[in-house]
C-alpha cells in the first residue's frame, strides 16, 4: 500500500487517493453535485477532470498534465479501477463518477435553480444536438450557448474572440467536450480567462447525449470492462489506445501496491 494514501491538505477538501501519482477524489455523483454547486454559488473558479485509466496513464507521460490533474477542484474516478483501488485504500463511499451521468445528474439538478449552461466541444452540430436532447428532458434547464471550436490551434486574436463569446453568455458552468487530455489542457489554460465558476471536462458525453454514439450497457459499465465496448465499438480509433492503457495501467498498479515504485502527489 505504499504511496496509495488516502490525504487531506485541508479538512474542508475532500479527500482523495494516491494513483500513480494523480489524486482522485473519493466522491459519488452526490457528492460531486454538491461540490460544483457550491462552487457556483460561492462563485469559486474551478475545474473538474473527469478520469479513468486513460487520463492516469496520459500523466505518466506528461508532467504538466498531471499538475493540472493535481490542481483540479475535482478528479472524479470515471472507471471502475479508479472506484476500486479509492475502496481498498479506505474511501468506502466512491462510487463511479462517469461524465455523462455527472452531466445528467447536475442538469436535474439545476434545472430548477436558474443555473446556466454552456457547451463547448464536439464536431460541427453536436453541442446543439447535445443542448437541444438534454432541453427536452430537463425543460427547465437554462443553455447560455454552444461552440464546436475548430481541430486547429487557434490564433491569439480567435482564441480571445472565443473567450469573450463565452463571457457575454454569462454562463455558470462550462462543460467541455475534448477528449482526454486535449480537454485537460484547455480547461487550465482558459480557467483565469473564464467569468464561470465551473468547467467540466466530459469527453464523449457529448457524442453519448446528443445520439451520435451508443453507451456500454450498465452491466458492463459495471464490471470494468467498458474500455472493452467501446474498443469494439471503434476499433480503428481505439484498439490502439487500450492496447497499451489497459495491461501499463495495471502493471504499475500492481508494481505501487507492492512497493516497487513511489509516486507523488
Amino acid at each position: 500500500m505504499v504511496n496509495a494514501q488516502i490525504y487531506e491538505s485541508d479538512p474542508a477538501e475532500i479527500s482523495r487517493t494516491n494513483v500513480l501519482g494523480v489524486g482522485v477524489s473519493a466522491v459519488n455523483i452526490p457528492r460531486a453535485v454538491a461540490e460544483i454547486e457550491r462552487h457556483i454559488r460561492g462563485r469559486l473558479p474551478g475545474y473538474v477532470c473527469v478520469t479513468g485509466a486513460h487520463g492516469v496513464m496520459e500523466c505518466q507521460r506528461d508532467e504538466r498534465l498531471r499538475r493540472i490533474h493535481n490542481e483540479a477542484s475535482l478528479v472524479t474516478p470515471d472507471g471502475m479501477p479508479l472506484v476500486w483501488l479509492s475502496r481498498w485504500h479506505g474511501a468506502r463511499d466512491v462510487t463511479r463518477v462517469y461524465g455523462p451521468d455527472l452531466m445528467l445528474a447536475f442538469c436535474e439538478r439545476s434545472a430548477g435553480q436558474g443555473y446556466r449552461h454552456y457547451f463547448f466541444g464536439g464536431a460541427e452540430g453536436v453541442p446543439e444536438r447535445l443542448a437541444d436532447s438534454l432541453g427536452r428532458r430537463f425543460p427547465e434547464l437554462v443553455v447560455a450557448g454552444t461552440c464546436s471550436p475548430p481541430f486547429r490551434p487557434l490564433s491569439e486574436a480567435e482564441d480571445a474572440a472565443l473567450v469573450d463569446r463565452i463571457n457575454r453568455t454569462r454562463p455558470d458552468v462550462v462543460w467541455v467536450g475534448l477528449s482526454t487530455p486535449k480537454q485537460e489542457r484547455w480547461m487550465a489554460e482558459h480557467r483565469s480567462k473564464l467569468e464561470a465558476p465551473m468547467l467540466i471536462g466530459v469527453g464523449a458525453a457529448f457524442d453519448f447525449h446528443a445520439g451520435l454514439k451508443a453507451q456500454a450497457p450498465r452491466w458492463i459499465q459495471r464490471s470494468g470492462f467498458e474500455w472493452l465496448f467501446r474498443m469494439l465499438s471503434e476499433p480503428r480509433r481505439l484498439t490502439r489506445r487500450y492496447a497499451y492503457v489497459v495491461p501499463m495501467f495495471s502493471l504499475l498498479v500492481l508494481s505501487q501496491e507492492m512497493g516497487l515504485r513511489r509516486w507523488r502527489l
